[in-house]
């Protein structure tokens, strides 16, 4: 009997949990009725604060094949999607959001184009950002557009951690053990026949999102620092374009003072290409500083998570 495993990252789900398991028994009863498979879930509690964990514990206590990972504290989706994916023993491998988010009723459609059809994996997109604040999507686009700009492969606008893959896929992704992960790139990185299905955007279930504004900021920083260096490049550019511009100013003033006698006159002039210069020098610290903290992040060489305990700690 073939295994699909189900890894699912929360924090502070506790409301979202019993509706997702619920969705997708529905959904396992009904769309593989016909085929001869076994469905492993692997919760990942990543350090919440409410009862999250408990509601996991319930579902172990009425099926065994739930199984679940609790961190000793917040460590990040990134580091929770790597940690099922390090746990999942099945032959095919789907990760998705506790909130569902993502469909449940896309799972058979995704099996069968790895089983039937011979994809490695099966990715989705959304095709809007309904439900998202205008800003979110207008920065999400752009991020998108300029991330394939810099890179040396494709990254899908609108892609969602929600994929099913097979063990060869999996244990590539997770053979990469980089403390700064991202994601997306990861999986894009790797290669793979790859099958995308899009599907309209699809409101949470309940609670609300973890991703402020500012956090997936940072999320994107993390994505262009790990998969391009065209920042450094930029940042060189720079320096060199404004050098050459300085040398011909100063060339000019020269010959204008040889000629009439009479020097560049005007200190706001002077304090604003200062000001301009100085704030050009530190974009430039600042890109190599980004550059510097992740390489100071990775050869510490730390877990990228630490388990409090898992279903084999589980006790009545």
């Amino acid at each position: 009997m073939k295994k699909l495993s189900v890894v699912v990252s929360c924090f502070n789900e506790e409301k979202s949990i019993p509706l997702f398991y619920k969705e997708v028994e529905n959904h396992r009863e009904k769309d593989f009725s016909d085929v001869d498979i076994e469905f492993e879930y692997i919760f990942i509690n990543d350090g919440s604060k409410d009862k999250t964990l408990d509601e996991i514990k319930k579902l172990h206590r009425e099926n065994q094949n739930v199984r679940y990972i609790s961190f000793s504290r917040n460590f990040g989706k990134e580091a929770a999607m790597f940690a099922g994916l390090e746990a999942a023993t099945g032959d095919y491998i789907t990760i998705m959001d506790a909130d569902l988010q993502d469909p449940p009723s896309l799972l058979r459609e995704m099996f069968d184009w790895v089983v039937e059809r011979g994809y490695d994996c099966v990715a989705t997109r959304r095709v809007n950002r309904k439900g998202e604040p205008p800003i979110r999507s207008f920065m999400a686009r752009i991020f998108y557009k300029l991330i394939n700009k810099i890179t040396d492969f494709e990254m899908v606008d609108g892609a969602r951690d929600y994929r099913l893959m097979t063990k060869q896929v999996k244990d590539a992704v997770i053979s990469m053990r980089e403390y700064n992960r991202f994601s997306k790139g990861l999986t894009s990185f790797v290669g793979f026949n790859t099958k995308w299905l899009e599907y309209e955007n699809v409101e949470r279930v309940a609670g609300e999102t973890k991703w402020s504004f500012w956090k997936l900021f940072k999320y994107a920083l993390e994505g262009i620092t790990a998969f391009s260096t065209a920042p450094l490049a930029f940042s060189s550019v720079l320096g060199l374009f404004f050098t050459v511009v300085s040398a011909i100013l100063i060339l000019f003033i020269i010959i204008k003072t040889l000629v009439f006698g009479d020097p560049t006159s005007g200190w706001p002039s002077m304090v604003c290409i200062m000001v301009f210069m100085g704030g050009i020098q530190l974009l430039s610290l600042g890109i190599i500083g980004q550059y510097l903290s992740k390489t100071y992040l990775e050869v510490k060489n730390r877990p990228i998570y630490f388990v409090k305990e898992t279903e084999k700690d589980f006790k009545e």
